[in-house]
């Protein structure tokens, strides 16, 4: 049998797969959001509006980006499956940055283009993003712009390894790091989904609970309508109402974070005790890691054959997953390499360190991002010959379960969202009453980390702690402000002049 040729082979995207979905199941439903639907057919065809008026009417080029600004809603896939068939990246954004981040967000990616949701609009403007061409507006001229469409799919769709999105985190020098994301590592993020959950078949339903713009919520949505099941978007979280669905409605799968668990285990027993029988098939955890009480915790509510903690970056994607069995036989432990996935940790000297011993964590799959948008020499520091590393230090035990020890940063995760120290302390260092600020994540048992600030203020002009928190909230997102500051005569430094980082934890 001869060789597959250029000609032959079909690249793998995210638009090709709804497709195929479609034909299979065209009048299914594919995506639910409250009362609203849609069909396969009916997504095809939205999608297909979307590309053609990214290229006949916004006159965007193959290479291009534009932004998303809007919480989880029925549009949001068809914006970024429709754009990306167009070769167009959508920077996705979180609708908690404040307007200077957004703005931020806005010089790095270079859009011409902002799509926003109505309850965005009043940030979006204050954004003040001058050099953009349109602005189209979620819920009130977007669906007269998709009208005039013709439903018609690009004559060439994108390269498997072109970008369908640009997710943004926070970088350690006070700006937001574009985490370029291709088709391929998303398609095959998903299919190797669908063989460890087990919930990813056409005959699954899937409940979104995250948020889409952050990497993972889009993937463990999208992933339910690339392989032909049905997911429903939730526009935000309330406990009981994530419990009453999951009781009530047959979902297979979900995906929440450790702030999502802590709120709902917070509830009254008697509230807790109504739900708890479900379908679900797997109930997965990521973005922070689990305390090993609340997973117990989890089990009792949800059963102990559904609970996966899995361990990742945007950046690497999937990396480890602890399945059901695993729970409380492994403890603090995130689980074994998914599938695909090579896993090395390595010392200072480069070599591979031995069992038991602590190294950092680097990975190798088809699942790795293409970069960080115009940060080649970022990219080439978490990079190592073809390994990508979150900065994560690791042991593996004899039986090649992975647990993780530290952070080699000093990244914070608060509520399953990363909040890099640096951009936090230099906010507060910009408060005339302000002379050093050092920012650490402490435990906590609802948020997973919270912030804390230790603050030298300046002689004869201090200022409160009040005023110090409302200073924070002026230039960062809410999960960014610090949840407890500090005021201390001096940080602690050793002989070279570098904070003590460690000490300020130990003095939670």
């Amino acid at each position: 049998m001869p060789a597959a040729t250029v000609d032959t082979y079909r690249p793998v995207t995210i638009g090709a797969g709804v497709r195929t979905s479609a034909q299979r199941t065209p009048r299914k439903i594919a995506l639910r959001e409250a009362e609203r639907t849609l069909t396969y057919a009916q997504l095809v065809e939205r999608i297909d509006r979307v590309s053609s008026a990214a290229l006949h009417d916004l006159a965007l080029k193959p290479g291009e980006r534009v932004m998303l600004l809007a919480p989880n809603c029925l549009e949001y896939i068809e914006i970024v499956a429709g754009f990306s068939e167009a070769g167009v990246a959508v920077a996705t954004i979180n609708q908690r940055q404040t307007a200077r981040e957004i703005g931020d967000i806005w010089q790095d990616c270079g859009a011409r283009v902002l799509l926003a949701h109505r309850s965005a609009l009043a940030l979006a403007r204050e954004s003040a993003l001058p050099a953009l061409d349109r602005l189209i507006v979620l819920g009130d001229d977007y669906e007269e712009w998709l009208a005039r469409a013709k439903p018609a799919a690009p004559a060439q769709g994108p390269g498997e390894c072109d970008a369908f999105a640009i997710s943004y985190t926070s970088g350690t020098t006070g700006k937001a790091k574009g985490i370029v994301l291709s088709h391929r590592s998303r398609v095959m993020t998903f299919l190797a989904m669908a063989a460890e959950y087990g919930c990813y078949g056409p005959d699954d339903s899937f409940l979104a609970v995250a948020p889409l713009f952050h990497g993972g919520g889009f993937a463990f949505a999208m992933g339910s309508v690339f392989l032909g099941g049905s997911c429903e978007l939730l526009p935000g979280f309330e406990p009981e109402q994530v419990l009453r669905k999951l009781s009530e409605d047959r979902f297979t799968g979900t995906f929440m974070v450790p702030t999502h668990f802590h709120a709902i285990l917070a509830l009254e027993e008697r509230v807790l005790a109504r739900y708890r029988q479900h379908s679900l098939k797997a109930l997965v955890s990521n973005a922070a890691a689990l305390p090993q009480a609340t997973k117990e915790r989890i089990v009792a509510q949800f059963g102990d054959g559904v609970l996966h903690e899995t361990y990742g970056s945007t950046e690497a994607g999937i990396v480890t997953n602890l399945r059901p069995a695993d729970q409380l036989r492994k403890l603090q432990c995130v689980g074994l390499p998914f599938p695909c996935n090579r896993v090395r940790l390595l010392g200072d000297d480069g070599a591979e360190v031995a069992q038991g011993e602590i190294g950092e964590l680097f990975s190798n799959s088809p699942y790795l991002f293409n970069g960080y948008w115009n940060k080649p020499e970022e990219t080439r520091a978490v990079m190592r010959d073809g390994w990508v590393s979150a900065g994560d230090m690791a042991r593996r035990d004899e039986d090649g379960y992975i647990y993780l020890a530290d952070r080699k940063k000093d990244m914070i995760i608060s509520g399953g969202i990363n909040v890099y120290p640096r951009e936090v302390e230099e906010v507060l260092m910009r408060h005339a009453g302000v002379r050093e600020a050092a920012v650490v994540g402490v435990a906590d048992a609802y948020w997973g980390e919270r912030v804390k600030a230790f603050v030298v203020t300046r002689e004869g002009a201090a200022p409160s702690l009040d005023e110090l928190v409302e200073f924070a909230k002026a230039s960062l997102a809410p999960h960014k402000v610090p949840k407890e500051i500090v005021l201390i005569d001096a940080l602690p430094r050793n002989p070279a002049g570098k904070i003590l980082k460690r000490e300020l934890r130990a003095r939670d």
